[in-house]
């Protein structure tokens, strides 16, 4: 498989322990979660995309799946084995949770679009997802990703890395934790 100069990284090896199911599995408008994510990231110019699975074996058209066997010790473990799965051609990757259905492409170009080695999207001021990580510092994040933790230790520990790309208006960073979540959701 060709890659471009951004690859797309999708966790989702969750349970879903406050859900009751893994969030990957949950269908959203007739699409489930997993290919919303895959599809965020493609329309956001990522390729290939590469999606880390544990609880749930599911079938994802458009990527590259991978499992993480010790999906239960959380996001760190994932992020881990997501980035390993990377293709050496991708010289940068956006890293997105299968969890935020709401964020837009528009997120992931704006990520892409500024140029940075380190990017996290910004939402009223406030860091969530997605972020952007070049190739030379995936060996510090993935260092660094250790239980349930993804890329944040390492976005503290090296601030001066760390562009901030406002994303108000790209889309909505709520994530699906619990059921009255996916209520709203429903609604």
């Amino acid at each position: 498989m060709r890659a471009s100069r951004v690859a797309g990284l999708l966790l989702a090896a969750g349970q879903g322990a406050r859900l009751g199911t893994p969030k990957a599995l949950v269908e959203y408008e007739g699409e489930r979660l997993v290919d919303r994510g895959v599809r965020l990231l493609e329309d956001g110019g990522c390729h290939p995309v590469v999606v880390v699975l544990g609880a749930a074996t599911v079938q994802v058209r458009r990527a590259v799946t991978v499992r993480n066997p010790d999906w239960a010790t959380g996001m760190g473990s994932s992020l881990r084995v997501g980035l390993a799965a990377l293709p050496e051609e991708a010289e940068s990757v956006v890293i997105a949770l299968v969890d935020q259905p709401f964020i837009g492409p528009g997120a992931v170009h704006a990520l892409v679009d500024a140029g940075a080695e380190v990017a996290v999207a910004t939402y009223g001021g406030r860091r969530r997802n997605p972020v952007l990580i070049a190739r030379r510092h995936f060996a510090g994040v993935a260092a660094l990703a250790v239980g349930d933790v993804g890329a944040r230790p390492f976005l503290k520990a090296h601030p001066e890395l760390v562009t901030e790309v406002p994303c108000d208006g790209l889309g909505d960073p709520a994530d699906i934790d619990t059921p009255e979540d996916l209520a709203l959701l429903e609604t």
